[in-house]
């Protein structure tokens, strides 16, 4: 099932998708103007997918619309700039992505974000239900781990929460994972597929190595580095990057990835899988990531965690606790305003 991961290789969607009727996404990317919002826009804009892309931002959006709009595929671009323009830019949209917050610096955990981010996302979902309630709701902004609950909770206050469309982006988990095992073993990383469970920060991120597709074997010693690569991949970036920025053009790879994906079930594509950061019951934990089976209503079947190693059990064993943490602490803060 695994090994049916949707890819968002332009070509291969053109090839695809340019004579289904369906191509007709209207999709609104908020916080379109920033370090991940703008590479994920066009990256969006140059899907035959796309019919329509609304950008929303408190700055720069209607540049970047104008940027965009010249740009030779059939998505209408338009910009929305501040809150008050923000119901205009959601009526209508079938899928929101929600790149919006302050990115990671130096010596700056996921944790430290929260505080900022917490407020921006719970200020966004509600705006969603309220102006787009039916709508696919992926979230990138982090802490994924918190933004979440938040946005789950929002949206029960709104009256408008379906937990089958609100997924916490972390496809770029999955991605790193599939780049890093392709690497050591000379493979084709278009053709690795590992399953990345758990959450969206350091030991929370999970990767499933022994359900790797193809399947491939390492040194526990070599497994345990790899591991580790994986989870602070994101700090990685941040360190290279010397203070200006964290991960964004991986990340608005990853995210459109996961929005191609989700497009393509809603259409009616079978066998459709994707990993999230979803309300959960696999777990004691209220949310954890597992592979999804993606439907035109969002989640179809949660696939769950399946077989794992001993490894890796321990591995989910010690995640639970900071998971559980970072769930409340999204769910208090909404519990706390006003």
């Amino acid at each position: 099932m695994l090994s049916s991961l949707a890819r968002p290789a332009s070509a291969a969607l053109r090839r695809s998708f340019s004579t289904s009727a369906q191509n007709n996404a209207k999709v609104a990317v908020l916080g379109a103007s920033g370090g991940i919002g703008q590479p994920l826009s066009l990256l969006l804009k140059n899907s035959p997918l796309v019919s329509r892309l609304t950008l929303y931002d408190i700055a720069h959006t209607p540049g970047v619309a104008a940027d965009l709009s010249h740009i030779e595929t059939k998505a209408t671009v338009k910009g929305y700039l501040g809150p008050e323009q923000l119901p205009d830019c959601l009526k209508g949209c079938d899928v929101v992505v929600i790149p919006a917050g302050v990115p990671r610096k130096p010596g700056m955990s996921r944790d430290d974000l929260f505080n900022t981010n917490a407020t921006i996302v719970a200020t966004l979902p509600a705006a969603c239900a309220q102006h787009c309630p039916e709508a696919m709701i992926c979230v990138i902004a982090n802490p994924v781990n918190s933004t979440i609950p938040i946005t789950a909770e929002v949206f029960k206050k709104h009256g408008a929460y379906d937990p089958n469309k609100i997924f916490g982006v972390t496809t770029l988990d999955i991605v790193r994972a599939n780049t890093f095992v392709a690497e050591l073993k000379g493979l084709d990383p278009a053709r690795v597929n590992v399953p990345v469970i758990g959450g969206h920060a350091g030991k929370t991120i999970i990767p499933l190595i022994s359900q790797c597709t193809p399947k491939v074997d390492f040194p526990q010693d070599q497994l345990t580095t790899l591991t580790g690569r994986i989870q602070e991949a994101g700090t990685e970036v941040v360190k290279a990057k010397a203070g200006a920025g964290s991960a964004t053009l991986s990340m608005a790879y990853a995210g459109a990835r996961f929005v191609f994906s989700l497009v393509d079930a809603v259409n009616g594509k079978e066998g459709v899988v994707e990993c999230s950061f979803v309300k959960s019951q696999e777990t004691e934990c209220a949310y954890f990531s597992t592979p999804l089976l993606l439907g035109k209503k969002g989640i179809e079947k949660n696939l769950g965690i399946g077989k794992v190693s001993s490894f890796e059990e321990k591995m989910i064993a010690q995640a639970i606790p900071e998971l559980k943490a970072s769930i409340k602490k999204g769910e208090d803060f909404v519990k706390s305003m006003k």
